[in-house]
């Protein structure tokens, strides 16, 4: 896998997971909207840093 792909996967983590935040957020469970937001930050920013 180039480093690339790599960090394009990373990226669609990070939007996979900002899809979670909205659902959890929507059910009424702000903690794991918070850990799920923490993630995608994470996941996004290592895809960008890696791009």
């Amino acid at each position: 896998m180039s480093e690339n792909a790599i960090a394009i996967a990373m990226v669609f983590v990070g939007l996979f997971l900002i899809g979670g935040v909205f659902s959890l957020a929507k059910q009424g469970l702000k903690i794991g909207a918070v850990i799920c937001a923490v993630g995608a930050a994470m996941a996004i920013t290592a895809g960008v840093m890696w791009w």
